[in-house]
């Protein structure tokens, strides 16, 4: 199989307008989005993208695919990139071969510190897994092979912020060009990539209708994150990350390279979207190889379909992607088999799980789709 770095270019250069705003917390009816992005997918979609009057305004190019029409028939991978702020950024693109009747559900998958799309792609096999369900997945690339996941200006980040338009500008973007569902957008992550899923899920709630992560929890201290409105969330969390404990890490060690951001544990990371939520109190299961902890939510759009935080811990996992054929760089920890984390991701984002109080091996329920 050819590598995505191998993978035909292909240049959208649209600019985003630079806002994101804050949002109020949702109620059980449709979910409505962030008033900025409902106005520039109003826009004709040939034409340019809003903008905020800054240096960054420029003409949209040729985009991966056109916004009408059946896209299975446009190469199933491709290596992208869009113009947000000043900086054009690169994400790789995988569609389904299989036809679609409407719009598909869309995953953006955030890599870990360090690594880069290819990487999260090779580790995770998302693609397939959501491939399987005519899903659409993008894996963006980070600046400097990163992501802003908390909201403390660094000398390498002076902008926090940034990722978060980024990843709205991307969904707007693939809405218009590749016929992404918007009531259909879920965000994953690993690591430095997982927190940044969950920063998104807790900043921008409208957009989603769920979201995972691998190995990361929700920034603390001055860099904290707190939910804004309910969204159904996965934590998987290995029981012996090495890298950054289950318990959070209030206050990591100075680095060098950049600073590491404090962080919650990976319990209450999943308790603070429970609580945004409104859920019931917890229902722990002990599964062979992990044990589920299950939020059920109240106050979310997707409550009547079981909408629900759920909080895996793997049982002798480390700061690994479970059930991943890919070896972890050394001091990571080993790599779990007994939950296959893709599956159990796409399941709950598309909840065809076995329901949501149940689970069995690679799969935890239903949980986000609706």
């Amino acid at each position: 199989m050819r590598s995505f770095r191998d993978l035909p270019h292909s240049s959208s250069d649209r600019s985003s307008d630079g806002s994101s705003g804050r949002f109020s917390g949702l109620s059980p009816r449709p979910r409505r989005w962030p008033t900025a992005l409902a106005l520039a997918l109003a826009l004709p979609l040939a034409g340019c993208a809003a903008e905020s009057g800054g240096p960054d305004s420029a003409p949209a190019a040729s985009s991966p695919s056109r916004a009408s029409g059946d896209t299975a028939s446009a190469a199933p991978d491709v290596r992208a990139q869009l113009r947000v702020d000043g900086h054009t950024r690169q994400y790789l693109l995988h569609r389904p071969t299989t036809a679609a009747d409407g719009p598909r559900p869309l995953v953006i998958a955030f890599h870990g510190r360090g690594a880069d799309a290819a990487e999260m792609r090779k580790k995770s096999r998302l693609e397939k897994a959501a491939g399987e369900r005519g899903m659409l997945v993008a894996y963006p690339e980070g600046l400097d092979d990163g992501w802003g996941a908390g909201t403390r200006a660094t000398e390498q980040r002076p902008d926090p912020d940034l990722d978060v338009r980024f990843t709205e500008a991307l969904v707007k973007h693939l809405v218009g060009t590749e016929r992404a569902d918007p009531e259909q957008v879920y965000v994953a992550g690993f690591s430095n990539g997982g927190s940044m899923a969950l920063r998104v899920a807790a900043q921008l709630p409208d957009l989603l209708a769920g979201a995972a992560s691998v190995s990361g929890q929700l920034p603390a201290g001055d860099a904290a994150v707190e939910p804004t409105g309910p969204v159904p969330v996965m934590v998987v969390y290995g029981a012996d990350d090495p890298v950054r404990p289950l318990k959070g890490w209030p206050s990591p060690p100075p680095n060098p390279e950049e600073p590491i951001l404090p962080s919650l544990s990976a319990r209450d990371s999943a308790e603070a979207f429970a609580a945004e939520g409104d859920a019931g109190g917890p229902v722990t299961e002990h599964k062979k190889g992990y044990d589920r902890t299950v939020w059920s939510l109240k106050n979310a759009p997707e409550a009547g379909g079981g909408a629900t935080v759920q909080l895996l811990v793997v049982d002798d996992a480390g700061h690994t992607w479970p059930g991943s054929t890919i070896a972890p760089p050394k001091g990571f920890g080993p790599t779990s088999k007994a939950l296959n984390a893709t599956d159990t991701i796409i399941d709950f984002f598309t909840g065809t799980g076995t329901g949501p109080g149940t689970g069995t091996g690679s799969s935890a329920g239903a949980g986000a789709g609706r």
